[in-house]
């Protein structure tokens, strides 16, 4: 890894897509921000080019010509932990879900706007200097002890049930990225629980209730619609 702190500062990311326009699209996007770029267009020359020379991210298209993105996330997930965005068209909704489960950090649906995919590419490169992160996160007024595990909203402590930290806590440690509604309950409830998302939106309105300045417009908890949740990286 190179160790950047979320600055484009050398790092380098492989661009995996065969349309040559979007190819050509997120070459000029990403060196315009200062990235240097390498190309794959298929899941065998994406995989060779990660094993070969790993790059610092990977901005992967969900659908290519010898399979899928999702195949190349698993594979790339057995030994690295290399920051992954996808690219889904709309209507690519469960291939999405798959990828992001299988290990992708975060996705831009197509057509993407350059300030979006290069914020989702700040922050997972980000994520991947701070290597864990610290101890205690402050996103605005919310402040999350994770060491203490405690919680105040301007400066006053507020008080949340286990489940309702681990949640949070979750969520405080991929802040900015999209956590899916399976990732979520696999890590607080295990395993069996993967298709319980009703036990996910009660405690994440208990959450809203005690959390947000106005829980029915949340500042912090943020609902990616039919996906999962994510935490606002401020």
């Amino acid at each position: 890894m190179s160790g950047n702190s979320g600055s484009a500062q050398g790092a380098r990311v492989l661009v995996v897509d065969d349309e040559p326009q979007i190819v050509r699209a997120l070459k000029v996007i990403l060196r315009n921000a200062g990235y240097a770029t390498e190309q794959a267009e298929t899941k065998r020359e994406a995989l060779n080019a990660v094993s070969i020379r790993p790059p610092d991210a990977i901005v992967l298209d969900l659908m290519l010509p010898d399979g899928s993105g999702v195949d190349v996330c698993t594979d790339v997930r057995r030994w690295s932990s290399l920051p992954i965005i996808v690219l889904s068209a709309l209507g690519d909704e469960r291939e999405k879900v798959r990828a992001l489960d299988a290990g992708a950090d975060d996705y831009v649906t197509k057509p993407f706007g350059t300030d979006e995919l290069l914020a989702r590419l700040r922050a997972v490169l980000r994520r991947t200097a701070e290597d864990g992160g610290e101890p205690t996160v402050t996103i605005g007024e919310l402040t999350i002890d994770l060491a203490a595990r405690i919680v105040s909203l301007g400066g006053k402590e507020v008080h949340l049930t286990p489940i309702e930290f681990d949640l949070l806590r979750v969520l405080t440690e991929h802040r900015g990225k999209l956590v899916t509604h399976r990732q979520l309950l696999q890590q607080v409830w295990g395993p069996a629980y993967e298709t319980e998302t009703h036990y996910l939106r009660v405690h994440i309105a208990h959450i809203r209730s005690k959390t947000e300045p106005e829980p029915s417009r949340p500042r912090y908890v943020i609902t990616e619609p039919g996906v999962g949740y994510r935490l606002k990286d401020e």
